[in-house]
């Protein structure tokens, strides 16, 4: 089985992202800027790459996801402030 570069940080801020969006009203949850709330996000967040098959993971993944859940939902915050500000679209 083909071993895959993964950035596990894609999937903290992913989810991070979900719980924020569900506890906030003021943000829009349109898929064009779920994206750059993530792309923002992730661009101010270390990345932290592993070689994994598939299915592992997401073992892995559980186990830093605590470590690293908090600095994403800084950065989600930062990013929506930003995206609220000048979203890619019109104001719906």
């Amino acid at each position: 089985m083909r071993i895959k570069l993964y950035n596990m940080m894609e999937k903290v801020v992913e989810d991070a992202l979900a719980d924020v969006l569900q506890q906030s009203n003021h943000v829009c949850d349109c898929e064009e800027c779920k994206v750059d709330i993530m792309a923002i996000a992730l661009n101010h967040l270390p990345p932290k790459y592993v070689g994994t098959r598939k299915g592992e993971v997401f073992t892995k993944l559980n186990t830093l996801s605590n470590q690293f859940n908090s600095d994403a939902v800084i950065e989600i915050t930062k990013a929506i402030d930003i995206v609220n500000k000048k979203p890619n679209h019109e104001k719906l």
